[in-house]
């Protein structure tokens, strides 16, 4: 169907003329299924003040926040024009310290409660078990086969050595992410985060203790369902909590966690290497993080954005008040987040889990999230890193290493890995993800190839040094690109009546590959040697950038509900955008050097000044 015959499809909601509940007129409101012009509508814009101040009041009234009346007022101005919030006069005039605190968002970002950073940090914490069980299995892999027999060359040993490895992912992938929907829909975002950190607590000791291969497999499937139910949460939390400035960047501590728990356990592996229960105390130690996360979780509030899906609008004022500086802000964003998802549960309705779960695909907008979700996700996977963290012991002894030195490469791995995190933390919100990700693929399949083809060389000090070198740099790349961006992206690209089950999808996406990397990679290591294995992942990288390149729209600086309108565009008009107009303002811009190109933005917001020959837009490619 061309786009102008679906254009002439789309019926405006309700009466011209007329608003719905938020006060949006019908003529003027952006298909969410079908955003043709790539609008970034604000539902609040051209509602005229008075009728703006009657729907706020309504509200207040409805919703049990009418002590607050005074700041909703003020705040819904402030969401309408967000910029403008300096000229609003007459009762609802700002005083100083609420235009101060709206200026230091735009100036002065990381100037955020201690209590946001605080649950973030608490969270992300739990992101930790998965790392440092991933590098606790790949120090244990060259003990624990032998012990329990399994040891051998064997086609049986082998998968079944793969099978322990990957055991938290299926797990995870087969019933840990599908939990996720309906135990948020219970108990809430803290509740999900609390009962899942039992499960990463007391199966991650007991598989210290495992006598047999199917003890150890039950502890590590046990793992699994809770690292599914936290993995699928921790970012939608954390998403939900931050504001659009650094969301990003908060977020994305989920991963800079799960690179701390890498690099720990590759620091435990050194430790207790020469000790006589070197490989239980490798595979039990995980346990450390989930302590901490129990205890603190307590201290965290609850999801204002759950709380509003409950309609419980007075609980999540209170939880909204420990996550910004300023009332006002509060005000403003209770109000703005309600008027959005009154034009989301539009299109969206009343639906059960299962209809939920099949409108990821069938609705419009939620299809086009899951796409790109799924892309992401698919697309770690793809690069390789986890052949990296699971099996990078080894390889290092399969190139020539001695078993001590193979783990010492194994701690300098997870030392680049967490290291080169942090630069992210200043780049996912500017840079943005997309960039982030078309920009490291490509040197990610360049690194991972130079390692695999450095092992072809002679035993020498200068093969091992090489390989080594091309595997940090693969780290190195790895980290501050495809290593953040998928949870963060998969958190926030879904509207708030798909989230759980949308990220849950995600999340298991992630790691039933995952789980299929770590037991197929032993046969690929053993029928192509580890040059053939690189190849191959360098290959997929390859695949993964053009997936990228098509699939991923950008998100970085917009609220969660503004992204409605981005996934209203069609994956067509996307695909098309790129490819004649992104591709060659690139190659005009770095390639031909050629100072005066310029790129016309995708996007166009209500409330911005847009010009095509602004020099900020033209500096951000590929946006």
């Amino acid at each position: 169907m061309s786009e102008k015959h679906q254009a002439d499809a789309i019926e405006p909601k309700g009466v011209q003329g007329t608003y719905i509940e938020n006060g949006l007129d019908a003529t003027e409101h952006v298909d969410l299924n079908a955003n043709l012009e790539a609008r970034i509508k604000n539902p609040l814009k051209g509602i005229p003040r008075e009728k703006l101040m009657r729907d706020v009041e309504a509200f207040a009234e409805e919703k049990g926040l009418v002590e607050h009346l005074p700041l909703l007022r003020k705040g819904a101005l402030v969401a309408q024009s967000p910029h403008e919030f300096e000229d609003i006069d007459g009762e609802e005039a700002l005083d100083e310290a609420e235009k101060i605190a709206l200026r230091d968002e735009a100036l002065h970002r990381w100037r955020m409660p201690i209590r946001l950073f605080l649950t973030i940090a608490t969270c992300s914490i739990g992101a930790a078990v998965q790392g440092w069980d991933q590098t606790g299995t790949n120090g244990a892999n060259i003990f624990f086969p032998d012990y329990y027999g399994i040891g051998s060359d064997s086609t049986r040993d082998r998968f079944l050595v793969g099978l322990l490895n990957s055991g938290p992912y299926i797990g995870c992938a087969f019933i840990g992410c599908w939990l996720s929907d309906p135990l948020n829909n219970w108990i809430g975002r803290r509740g999900v985060i609390f009962v899942s950190a039992h499960f990463c607590l007391w199966p991650v000791i007991g598989s210290g203790f495992c006598q047999s291969w199917p003890q150890q497999l039950a502890c590590r499937l046990l793992m699994g369902i809770g690292m599914g139910v936290k993995a699928s949460t921790v970012p939608i939390y954390a998403a939900e909590n931050a504001p659009a400035s650094i969301r990003g960047a908060l977020v994305m501590s989920w991963q800079m966690w799960t690179a701390f728990g890498i690099f720990l356990g590759t620091a435990v592996n050194l430790a207790v290497f020469y000790h006589p229960l070197n490989w239980r105390l490798m595979l039990g130690a995980p346990f450390i993080p989930a302590v901490p996360l129990i205890c603190l979780i307590y201290l965290c509030p609850e999801s204002p954005r759950w709380l509003m899906k409950k309609n419980r609008y007075a609980e999540a004022w209170k939880s909204m008040v420990k996550l910004r500086n300023n009332p006002l802000q509060v005000a403003r964003d209770i109000y703005y987040i309600h008027a959005q998802l009154s034009i989301e549960m539009e299109i969206m309705n009343r639906s059960n889990y299962v209809t939920r779960f099949t409108q990821l695909f069938t609705i419009p907008r939620v299809r086009r999230a899951t796409i790109a979700a799924f892309t992401v996700m698919i697309a770690q996977q793809m690069c390789g890193i986890n052949i990296i963290a699971f099996y990078s012991t080894t390889v290092f002894v399969e190139s020539g290493f001695s078993e001590f030195n193979a783990m010492l490469c194994s701690f300098g791995f997870g030392a680049v890995n967490w290291l080169f995190a942090f630069p992210a933390f200043w780049t996912i919100d500017t840079f943005g993800r997309r960039s982030l990700l078309l920009f490291t693929f490509p040197n990610m399949m360049w690194t991972l190839l130079a390692a695999g083809l450095c092992t072809l060389m002679p035993y020498s000090t200068a093969r091992t040094a090489l390989v080594a070198l091309f595997v940090f740099l693969f780290a190195a790349f790895y980290s501050p690109g495809e290593g953040p961006v998928p949870f963060t992206y998969s958190a926030e690209v879904f509207p708030l009546s798909h989230r759980e089950v949308g990220m849950g999808f995600a999340v298991a996406t992630c790691l039933f590959w995952a789980a299929v990397l770590g037991m197929t990679f032993p046969f690929i290591l053993d029928r192509l040697s580890t040059v053939g294995a690189f190849g191959l992942y360098a290959g997929f990288n390859l695949v993964a950038f053009i997936m990228i390149f098509f699939l991923v729209p950008e998100t970085k600086q917009r609220t969660l509900e503004e992204l409605d309108y981005v996934f209203a565009v069609p994956n067509r008009k996307f695909a098309s955008y790129q490819t004649t107009k992104a591709m060659p303002f690139f190659f005009k811009k770095y390639l031909f050097f050629q100072r005066n190109a310029v790129l016309e933005p995708l996007y166009h917001k209500d409330d911005e000044e847009v010009s095509s020959h602004n020099h900020s837009h033209t500096d951000k490619a590929l946006s």
